[in-house]
């Protein structure tokens, strides 16, 4: 039994919404996916299996839609619409992206359905909200990522370059995790006595809200960050963070020391790789290993003191990293129990020793064969997660789910 066993998730297709269909579905919930007669275009979303296009090659569909049943209904057609009601009055949650007014020119809104089942929680996810006519103008993640903010803050520290955009669909990523999360929350409610209800998930509206300090900034004083390489974006540059190390990868150094035992760390570590007589600067290390109670971060650029331990810590391990290779810094940086980064391509996150080691690759079969799949974006060994079974063809769970319904 996982977390969301004996669950129903009737998932309008949308790849706005996939992902979140998804995190429910491996989480043991029962997802249906319904499909038009054509089947959701992102079954033909590249890449594919071998750079080779063909029905079922998808590997876009093939990660998005693990777990999931799929049902092909016109809705368009009176009788499927039939169909459609028959299934959301057995279902919990239904999870959709339409436009902002399709479903109610069906009869299949909120308004229609909770007559049938007013336990039904009913997720809508739109670009900017439910009531917003600027919810039904096209758009893709990156213009949902440019509208909601985040790019401002990505980029580096040369602003003659543009922004960047997060890759990897973040913009529909966050908007599912809003939506799964919510999904969660009204599911507490409901098992405190409450009923069901209607979720109006913004997804420009959910970005902006992750964008940290930029949002704020502007809000509480007007001011506006200003993008920096490898680091939060700030109102005023901070330093460099991002270095390369001897073996000419790049790291991100992180969260330099802020406890005595961390600079003591620190210190035993550029005495045992001889690096001390280097850094004279060793001197605010030693004292910030000896310091008595807890640092005030507040007053770094006040207190002279304070502030020369500090950059001294950050001082410190910029001199490791370009004495050392990228890995070793990692290591020695998790040893002393400092947050760093190393600057890996995707194929090199899959493929590393501390992933493979949590289980992050999970072998999923396809017919005869079996293919690595990444896993869980979490780790709850009270709510195991797992996928069930590969993304569905078109309508293969057609006949069952009617079946199901009689």
């Amino acid at each position: 039994m996982t977390v969301l066993s004996g669950l129903t998730v009737v998932e309008l297709a949308n790849e706005r919404i996939s992902f979140a269909g998804k995190l429910m579905a491996d989480m043991g919930a029962d997802v249906i996916l319904v499909e038009p007669p054509t089947g959701d275009p992102s079954r033909h979303y590249p890449p594919f299996v071998n750079d080779q296009p063909g029905e079922n090659r998808s590997l876009y569909f093939w990660h998005y839609n693990t777990s999931k049943r799929s049902l092909v209904l016109d809705l368009d057609a009176a009788e499927d619409r039939q169909l459609f009601k028959k299934l959301v009055t057995r279902a919990n949650i239904l999870l959709e992206s339409e436009p902002t007014q399709r479903l109610k020119s069906l009869g299949l809104d909120y308004e229609d359905l909770s007559i049938l089942n007013p336990q039904l929680i009913h997720i809508a996810v739109t670009p900017y909200g439910r009531n917003n006519p600027d919810s039904d103008l096209p758009t893709t993640d990156l213009t949902l990522m440019a509208a909601g903010g985040p790019p401002w803050s990505c980029g580096y520290d040369d602003h003659e370059l543009p922004p960047v955009r997060g890759l990897g669909n973040q913009a529909y990523h966050t908007a599912s995790h809003f939506a799964y999360l919510s999904a969660l929350t009204a599911l507490l409610y409901q098992n405190t006595g409450g009923a069901g209800q209607f979720i109006d998930v913004s997804i420009t509206a959910a970005l902006n809200v992750t964008t940290e300090a930029a949002t704020y900034s502007w809000l509480v004083n007007g001011s506006t960050v200003q993008r920096q390489t490898g680091r939060h974006a700030a109102t005023h540059a901070t330093g460099e963070t991002q270095m390369m190390c001897a073996d000419g990868r790049y790291v991100n150094t992180g969260v330099p020391p802020r406890f005595p035992e961390e600079f003591a760390k620190l210190l035993a570590w550029m005495g045992k790789i001889d690096l001390l007589d280097e850094f004279p600067e060793a001197v605010f290390l030693e004292m910030g290993a000896n310091w008595e109670g807890p640092f005030d971060l507040s007053k770094i650029g006040s207190d002279d003191t304070i502030t020369a331990i500090f950059g001294a810590g950050r001082e410190g391990l910029k001199l490791i990293a370009q004495s050392v290779s990228a890995y070793d810094f990692f290591i020695g940086c998790q040893e002393a129990g400092l947050a760093v980064g190393i600057i890996n391509s995707p194929e090199e996150v899959f493929e590393d020793k501390h992933f493979k080691a949590r289980g992050f690759q999970v072998p999923v079969t396809h017919g005869n064969i079996e293919y690595l799949y990444p896993g869980a974006p979490y780790k709850l060994p009270a709510s195991p997660w797992q996928i069930y079974s590969k993304a569905p063809e078109l309508g293969e769970h057609h006949a069952d789910i009617l079946a199901e319904l009689e």
